[in-house]
């Protein structure tokens, strides 16, 4: 395989397409090795099948606003890779979605799905639609309208979408209701359902407790713990609450959230009560952080900067991709932190990995970190089909068994010889292994 022409020809298709290119060219470079001395992959083709989507929907969605007016948002749903198991990944609505971060979603998202050793393809949607200041009648009729587009391509043993940035239990629901009312049946077709209609418990938890408990298996392989830590998070969603419950329930102490007006600094850390406001803030429907420190004057609100400037053992990204750039890894290192782990997907430019990787630092990907997310999500899937719910304690022990499993996947394959686990490659190589080998198992389709 010679990556760079495998690049040059994708860039060339795909001009501008740059998180998407990104994502890939990370990949490409992880598996090099171990794609040239299997030469079963170079006879089947199987990156360049990998790399592009098996299909992408387009739709425009028309809905109607309160004051009467038409408004027009795309629609998209990228099937990326279903060589394991239905394609599975997240709707996100947010004004900066566009096909070049979906295709780097699906992307990701199809590794991810195969570390959790679940039975999911990969795959990922949304629409450019903004839920900020919207009215929950606005929502609903878009979301409807979403959904009269896309019911016809998914499925519980299809393509099985959840949520993502802007996708909540609200907006689920009412995409929900629509696919059951056009479907008419009731099925596990959506993830991240109303515990009252076919939710799993630990759900809005999953992605940030999993990202705690990988963390901690990279803190238990340097003979470390969470005990005394300062953990520097940002955004200030159900990731970043989850992050912070476990993290403070561990002994660590997390002294930073983030929006896109600022970030947060509470020197005290968040308590319980800090914690549960998160969910109040975010219930707002305002994309800022600014009202904390209104709520708890103890803490500062530091406007239009981000919180890696802050001292800390242990960096969190929880918000958006490519977050973290060359200059926050700069200022992290400079203040001696021990560990990086991305919570969002892709959420360190590639410039701040290798920054991360040259000074020796333990560095968790987000493919890997976040996993635990789409992980509970398949747990809420095979209860659906079972037609039953297991308790807080069963998805809880099956989520901390699973992020065990992925970090020992990622040593397996990450280990270098002076015994620094080079976590991206690691998270890449157990993942390509047995998406690819699926896909040769398969036959050429």
């Amino acid at each position: 395989m010679n990556v760079q022409n495998i690049l040059l020809n994708l860039e060339a298709k795909h001009p501008g397409e740059q998180e998407y290119l990104q994502a890939v060219t990370e990949v490409l470079e992880s598996i090099e090795g171990i794609y040239n001395e299997n030469p079963q992959y170079e006879s089947a083709k199987i990156i360049e099948r990998l790399v592009e989507p098996d299909r992408i929907l387009t739709f425009r969605v028309s809905w109607v606003d309160d004051r009467g007016q038409v408004q027009v948002n795309l629609g998209h749903r990228v099937q990326f890779n279903n060589a394991i198991g239905p394609y599975k990944g997240g709707l996100r609505l947010h004004p900066s979605v566009n096909l070049s971060i979906l295709k780097f979603l699906g992307f990701e998202q199809t590794f991810k799905n195969a570390l959790t050793t679940l039975p999911m393809g990969g795959a990922k949607g949304g629409s450019d639609f903004n839920p900020k200041g919207k009215s929950d009648n606005e929502i609903m009729r878009f979301c409807q309208a979403f959904m009269l587009e896309l019911w016809h391509i998914i499925g519980p043993n299809t393509d099985v979408p959840a949520g993502d940035i802007g996708t909540g239990g609200r907006e689920i629901g009412y995409l929900y209701g629509m696919y059951k009312k056009l479907k008419m049946e009731n099925t596990g077709i959506l993830t991240g359902k109303g515990l009252n209609w076919g939710g799993s418990l630990v759900r809005p938890e999953a992605t940030g407790f999993g990202a705690t408990y990988f963390v901690n298996e990279m803190l238990k392989a340097n003979n470390d713990s969470f005990k005394g830590k300062i953990v520097t998070v940002s955004g200030f969603g159900n990731v970043a609450w989850g992050v912070a419950l476990k993290v403070t329930e561990l002994g660590g102490k997390v002294v930073t959230i983030s929006g896109p007006d600022g970030y947060i600094y509470d020197e005290k850390g968040l308590d319980a009560d800090k914690i549960d406001y998160l969910l109040t803030l975010r219930a707002s429907n305002n994309d800022i952080v600014s009202p904390y420190a209104e709520e708890f004057p103890e803490a500062k609100f530091i406007a239009n900067k981000k919180p890696w400037e802050v001292t800390c053992d242990i960096a969190m990204p929880s918000a958006i991709q490519n977050e973290l750039n060359d200059d926050d890894a700069a200022l992290l290192l400079s203040n001696d932190v021990k560990y990086v782990a991305e919570v969002s997907n892709m959420g360190c430019t590639s410039e701040a990995v290798e920054a991360f990787h040259k000074a020796q630092i333990p560095f968790g990907p987000g493919k890997a970190v976040n996993a635990g997310g789409v992980g509970v999500s398949g747990l809420e899937m095979s209860q659906n089909a079972m037609k039953l719910n297991w308790t807080v304690e069963e998805v809880d022990a099956k989520l901390h068994q699973m992020m065990f499993s992925i970090h020992e996947a990622c040593t397996k394959y990450g280990t270098e010889p002076d015994g620094y686990v080079n976590y991206v490659d690691g998270a890449n190589i157990a993942g390509f292994i047995k998406v690819a080998d699926a896909m040769l198992d398969q036959g050429i389709i």
